[in-house]
């Protein structure tokens, strides 16, 4: 019942909002034509004050009282014309607003509302909350605020800020349950996670530090390990990022779900990707024999030279192939995974301005709306390439 006393308050108020100016522009337009005419009243008199002082002739004044008298019945013959027209409309406007916009969202919120649904207050939600996130995370504060040595409770609200992108607060979960409860993996991985969230997708020190020591409670852990190459890679150490993430690749079974990212690392930084065959066309698209329709690969004598090579000979090889594959690009820029390729090279090879220039590139080719662009996107913020402009 409240409710619908509620609605029919908020009904009448807005049915008065909408009338004022109706009512009130009827009214000023009839102050106008009185002050009109007492305007007109007070020039008569004031033109009687000067033929008694002598300030005009008899017929200046016989010839302006005629032409203010024409002016007063003019003003005084049309008020009839003007009020009888606005005030029809004013009726059909007023009847619209009081009966049929009402009508209108009444029928309306029975079409697509639940008026059949009883009240909920918050406290009722929170004693039940369902699958709705905001609430159960409004429960989980209520009850740390009451209670924040309570470690499980920050356990379990560590996650659910970090998927809902408050990674400051996930990071404070995060260090509040592993101080209460004690470092394990889970903790230590996602405590990283949004520090490198934190950074744009860098693998800061303090990262760093953490996954080796999640790597101390569980050695076989593929996500640790995984980021570690990964911060390899970031640092410009191509060689021992590619053995890291090769280590990964062949301690992983065939169906692991982080497989084809891996390989995609181990291709960026000059390695053959793990249970490809050389010798298949498309196993690989960094490695002999692969895909030619992909621009921008080695040739099985591009990797035999590279490997006699020395570092810095093998860096000047790397980065001639990855300009060949930015000319090629722009020569044809239909090439999706050309564009992930090129990105990533221009990252790896530290080169940040040329990697968001190929990013931009690439946007124009693949927008953000498609998933290819959504993919570039999230590379970008992987490698720390800042995104800003880069859509426009």
């Amino acid at each position: 019942m409240l409710f619908w006393i509620l609605v029919a308050a908020l009904t009448a108020a807005l049915a008065v909002i909408l009338l004022y100016p109706l009512l009130r522009g009827a009214k000023a337009a009839e102050n106008i034509r009185a002050g009109e005419a007492a305007v007109y009243r007070d020039q008569l008199r004031e033109l009687d004050r000067d033929l008694n002082g002598g300030l005009i002739t008899p017929e200046e004044a016989d010839y302006a009282r005629a032409e203010i008298g024409r002016r007063l019945i003019a003003v005084s013959a049309d008020e009839p014309a003007e009020t009888a027209k606005p005030a029809r409309h004013h009726r059909f406007t007023e009847a619209f607003v009081l009966l049929v916009l009402p009508v209108l969202g009444l029928c309306l919120y029975l079409t697509t509302g639940r008026p059949d649904l009883p009240s909920q207050p918050l406290e009722a939600r929170l004693e039940n909350p369902g699958n709705d996130v905001a609430v159960l995370i409004t429960k989980a504060e209520r009850h740390l605020a009451e209670k924040p040595d309570d470690g499980k409770g920050w356990d379990v609200l560590a996650p659910i800020y970090f998927r809902t992108m408050r990674v400051n607060d996930a990071q404070l979960a995060y260090r509040n349950a592993i101080r209460l409860l004690g470092p394990s993996p889970v903790r230590l991985d996602g405590l990283a996670e949004t520090l490198m969230a934190a950074s744009d997708g860098v693998v800061t020190e303090e990262a760093r530090q953490v996954l080796e020591q999640s790597l101390t409670l569980e050695p076989d852990n593929p996500r640790a390990r995984f980021y570690i190459a990964l911060s390899m890679e970031q640092a410009g150490r191509p060689d021992e990022a590619r053995q890291a993430f090769e280590v990964l690749a062949k301690q992983s079974p065939d169906d692991a779900p982080w497989l084809p990212l891996v390989n995609e690392h181990i291709a960026m930084n000059g390695g053959v990707k793990s249970g490809a065959d050389p010798a298949a066309p498309g196993a690989n698209p960094a490695a002999p024999g692969a895909d030619q329709a992909a621009p921008g690969n080695p040739t099985q004598q591009d990797v035999a030279a590279a490997e006699t090579m020395s570092a810095g000979d093998r860096q000047q090889m790397i980065r001639g192939m990855v300009e060949s594959l930015d000319a090629k690009l722009n020569e044809d820029p239909n090439n999706f995974e050309g564009w992930m390729r090129l990105v990533r090279s221009y990252a790896v090879l530290n080169d940040k301005d040329r990697a968001a220039g190929a990013l931009k590139r690439g946007l124009a080719a693949f927008p953000p709306p498609g998933e290819q662009g959504r993919q570039l996107l999230a590379l970008a913020r992987e490698l720390g390439i800042a995104t800003e402009g880069a859509t426009q």
